[in-house]
């Protein structure tokens, strides 16, 4: 009898716990706030980095192989927008049961590699800067894209994190529409640092 009565008080503590145990797949108050933060601080100093820039120096480039301020910041216009449709891509598709799993510690990988220009990767073929955009014109499709990404972030119930999509660089591998958003304004930030240090190269015009 006692036995039994043990253990029924197992499960139900078992029952009881999985509300508690199982991991909320939505993104939460504090990590909207994040989000909102680094897409309103890398907005600025994105903004920051550009304007007062002349056209020599909106060309100029350090070495044949490294990219002017001009190819950096068409760089991030066109990789903001691949990554939002990364997210828009992953909420569309069917949730994925696995996505704790798949996507454990990669919300912290992210923070800690991205703005922090750790690691150097080849950018995919579709974001390398070819257009020869203007200031003028990077910063109006800037602008426009982010109304757009600022709108979802600051809006959406959607259960971001049961949703995935596949990186094309294998250390990131699965990605949820969480990480993907967050991922958006990092990259920025870390681009932002790059140009940065275009401008501070021995040579560049004054």
């Amino acid at each position: 009898m006692l036995v039994g009565i043990m253990k029924w008080l197992t499960l139900l503590s078992l029952l009881s716990c999985l509300p508690l145990c199982a991991a909320d797949s939505h993104m939460s108050a504090e990590e909207r706030t994040k989000v909102l933060n680094w897409l309103d601080e890398s907005h600025k100093e994105f903004f920051a980095s550009i304007d007062g820039v002349t056209d020599e120096q909106w060309k100029w480039k350090p070495a044949p192989e490294r990219w002017s301020v001009g190819e950096t910041a068409e760089h991030i216009v066109l990789a903001e927008a691949m990554l939002f449709d990364f997210v828009q891509k992953a909420v569309t598709a069917p949730p994925n049961p696995a996505w704790e799993e798949q996507t454990k510690g990669k919300t912290e990988f992210i923070v800690r590699v991205m703005p922090s220009r750790q690691g150097k990767a080849q950018a995919p073929e579709p974001i390398v800067p070819r257009q020869g955009l203007t200031r003028a014109q990077v910063k109006q499709r800037f602008e426009k894209q982010r109304a757009a990404i600022l709108k979802f972030a600051t809006d959406t119930q959607v259960a971001l994190k049961e949703y995935t999509a596949d990186h094309p660089f294998p250390v990131f591998g699965t990605l949820n529409a969480y990480q993907w958003l967050i991922y958006v304004p990092l990259h920025t930030i870390r681009h932002d640092k790059q140009i940065a240090e275009v401008k501070a190269t021995p040579g560049y015009p004054n």
